[in-house]
């Protein structure tokens, strides 16, 4: 069992752009999206939600 970086999901997270306006102010709704390569996210901009593939 390997051990995560904590500071891993900060970074995740401070790289979502949102697609519907460009604000970099988002941030991870779900932990885990519908797959694993898939993450859902919040824009606190435009108050959009949106996927983010990894």
């Amino acid at each position: 069992m390997t051990k995560e970086d904590p500071s891993a999901a900060t970074t995740e997270e401070a790289d979502a752009t949102c697609p519907y306006c460009g604000s970099t102010e988002t941030k991870r709704d779900h932990p885990k999206g519908p797959s694993l390569c898939r993450s859902m996210y919040f824009c606190e901009s435009c108050q959009q939600p949106f996927e983010r593939f990894s």
